[in-house]
């Protein structure tokens, strides 16, 4: 691989890229670029690209970010894509094409600012796992996931953990008829006060610990669930969490 650098004034460079294969692999490609405060990707040409897996990892201070024209059409890994970018505020992923994507693990781990997220081009009909997905993004405080397709995700685990902003969650279109692992799903989400999981399944479990732990303004009435008796029964009560569990009304299982 060659790249030419040009200077177009201080702060800003041109680089230009020339491979001399089809490149299809972009994993770790600006990571750590510590300085790195904004990138354009708009003549960005990945469409052999199958690996982004922590392409912009601890890019910490990178505020402007345009990748909206990036193809991500045959990207089957985006593990920890934006991992640590805690500078981030906006970010733009209604062109993004996903329908490929397994993994989505750690994608917006530790987006400390990012409050605003468009994800309604993320097609998640193939991923598996969405394990610490947006764990740590503390400035969120709504989130659009209606258009998620979950039936294939085996592990939600830490999913949301830490999103202490995050006061209301509509999961009404997840079926989690295949996951496996809810621990600490919602963990350290203080701020949630409403929460529809009515869809969800948990036939499959094999750990769920912790899931509420931490959610301070989350009461068992604001939690549309149609399986409650069984978060009764495999969910610890926690003294410094509002979720109060009244038995009365559930048959044991």
């Amino acid at each position: 691989m060659k790249y030419f650098v040009k200077f177009i004034s201080p702060g800003e460079y041109k680089i230009k890229y020339n491979f001399k294969s089809p490149l299809n692999k972009a994993d770790f490609m600006f990571a750590e670029c510590i300085k790195l405060n904004q990138l354009n990707l708009k003549h960005f040409y990945s469409k052999d690209v199958t690996n982004m897996s922590c392409m912009f990892i601890y890019c910490i201070s990178l505020k402007d970010l345009n990748i909206y024209n990036l193809d991500t059409r045959n990207v089957k890994d985006m593990s920890g894509m934006f991992y640590g970018c805690e500078s981030l505020k906006h970010l733009d992923l209604s062109d993004f094409n996903t329908q490929n994507v397994e993994n989505m693990s750690f994608l917006f781990f530790g987006c400390k600012q990012l409050f605003d997220v468009n994800l309604t081009g993320l097609n998640t009909q193939n991923v598996k796992d969405m394990y610490c997905m947006f764990s740590g993004c503390e400035s969120l405080i709504s989130l659009n996931l209606l258009n998620f397709f979950t039936q294939n995700v085996i592990n939600m685990n830490r999913m949301f953990s830490g999103c202490q902003s995050l006061e209301e969650l509509d999961l009404s279109n997840f079926y989690t008829n295949k996951v496996q692992y809810m621990n600490s799903m919602f963990y350290g989400c203080y701020s949630l006060s409403k929460l529809d999981i009515s869809n969800f399944s948990f036939e499959k479990i094999i750990n769920i610990d912790d899931i509420f732990s931490g959610c301070f303004s989350l009461k068992i009435e604001n939690i549309n669930c149609k399986n409650k008796n069984f978060l009764i029964i495999r969910c610890p009560f926690y003294s410094d969490s509002n979720i109060i569990f009244n038995t009365s009304s559930f048959q044991t299982i």
